[in-house]
């Protein structure tokens, strides 16, 4: 699955990280752990992804960012949704699930 990974994510890296900022604020560490953890282990998201796409979501508005401490005490960029990301995350996941669907129709059929 190593090269499909990289496809994967660069298509819905933002997306992943959109829905992990829903629950709670994160640090671009604790966002990487978290998606490989929730993909058990299928998805591994370097620093050169995921500080880009950090970086993109917080120009485009889709989340804001403030200093803080982690949890072993050192200092930490955290990374929330805004409004618009929590609009784009709702609108993002529909399009997903369509999307989806539609290439399992493809695959059961073809």
């Amino acid at each position: 699955m190593k090269k499909s990974n990289r496809e994967l994510l660069h298509g819905t890296l933002e997306l992943l990280i959109l829905r992990l900022l829903q629950s709670k604020k994160r640090h671009g560490y604790e966002i990487a752990k978290q998606i490989q953890v929730f993909s058990k282990e299928k998805l591994k998201v370097g620093q050169g992804s995921l500080y880009p796409a950090l970086h993109r979501l917080e120009h485009k508005g889709m989340i804001k960012s403030s200093w803080g401490q982690s949890e072993s005490g050192r200092k930490v960029k955290f990374y929330e949704p805004t409004k618009e990301g929590a609009a784009q995350l709702q609108e993002e996941v529909s399009y997903w699930q369509e999307f989806s669907q539609t290439i399992n129709l493809i695959i059961r059929e073809g």
